[in-house]
């Protein structure tokens, strides 16, 4: 029972609070000299009375804090799920409120940084175990340096190496403590830089790229370059051999617009957020073989969001996926001014 909740002001509900105990001292007082009872025994029953009345009254102003100590002291020992009742219109309901969305924003963070750790371990378990597969067979002197040992191994250190260099990007993006260097540059630039390693990396898959050489981009040069590489690395492995990958880009409404499109499997349907989280992949049997991490997507929407542009992921008809970067046109290039990276 709390009969204060409705009431919007703790200043209001300890004025009631001290009203209503001396009146119920000055009640009990006069009760008792018309009954003709001693001093003593009206002090004390009017006492009784009004702690009575305040324990009543002050019992839905002081439980939520109660209830937010022992919820405190759970979340302390790594359970997220205690939860404040809430009912109280006032300063103490606020906080209650503000507590429990910090608890589901703790939990969150807690799932997350698990699934951080386990997604990391799974990957870098990968290429070590085949790596030290590999060497252990030299040193036993099963298998030879001669074909595609060597080769082999070379590429799993490079997985290991991009896959460090990825989620140290991503660790620095999400801190905020990588500058950006804007200033405006060519796109048809950036995206033709990109285009050719695409080709290098994946060459049975072919790259066409249809952009206005006039589209200038407001941004950090090398990292507008690690969004595209990202987005047309992503396309290159989920592309059938023979189809091609897709980069156009236009301008409309101060914004360069830049579309990479793959004929790929696609995304599910309501999983169009979900491909720009860590270590998600729409492909897991797929991409655990070919070294995609699921980190790309995920860099390339931190440095979008840091330039104040939006990317977001389309299905393609009849099959395949369509990711669109949205992001601020410049004027002519200019000397680059460092801005900070934090949001």
């Amino acid at each position: 029972m709390r009969p204060l909740d409705r009431l919007g002001s703790i200043k209001l509900k300890l004025g009631i609070v001290i009203v209503a105990s001396v009146a119920t001292t000055m009640v009990v007082n006069e009760v008792g000299l018309a009954l003709n009872i001693k001093p003593a025994a009206r002090v004390i029953a009017a006492m009784a009375l009004g702690l009575l009345m305040i324990q009543l009254l002050a019992r839905g102003m002081t439980s939520p804090l109660r209830e937010m100590a022992r919820a405190a002291k759970a979340m302390a020992g790594g359970d997220y799920s205690r939860r404040v009742v809430a009912t109280s219109h006032d300063e103490v309901g606020d906080l209650a409120r503000a507590f429990n969305e910090m608890a589901t924003e703790l939990a969150e963070v807690d799932r997350f940084r698990r699934d951080l750790v386990a997604n990391a371990s799974h990957e870098l378990r990968t290429p070590l175990a085949a790596l030290q597969a590999q060497l252990e067979n030299l040193v036993d002197g099963v298998g030879s340096t001669d074909g595609d040992a060597l080769p082999s191994m070379l590429r799993q250190v490079e997985r290991l190496g991009r896959l460090v260099s990825q989620m140290l990007d991503l660790s620095r993006l999400e801190s905020g403590t990588v500058p950006l260097e804007r200033a405006p540059f060519a796109a048809a630039d950036v995206v033709a830089a990109a285009a050719d390693e695409s080709r290098v990396q994946s060459p049975k898959v072919v790259v066409e790229v249809d952009l206005a050489a006039d589209l200038t981009i407001d941004g950090d040069r090398e990292r507008i370059h690690q969004v595209i590489a990202n987005l047309l690395g992503n396309a290159a492995r989920h592309s059938p051999e023979g189809e091609p990958v897709t980069v156009r880009g236009w301008s409309t409404g101060g914004r360069v617009v830049i579309e990479v499109t793959d004929h790929g499997p696609g995304i599910e349907p309501g999983d169009e957020h979900r491909v720009f989280e860590r270590f998600y992949r729409a492909d897991a049997a797929r991409n655990a073989n070919d070294g995609g991490a699921g980190l790309g997507l995920a860099i390339a929407r931190w440095v979008v969001d840091l330039h104040g542009g939006e990317i977001r992921a389309e299905q393609h008809q009849p099959h395949g996926c369509r990711i669109v970067v949205e992001l601020p046109a410049g004027s002519n290039p200019t000397t680059p001014r460092v801005i900070d990276g934090a949001r």
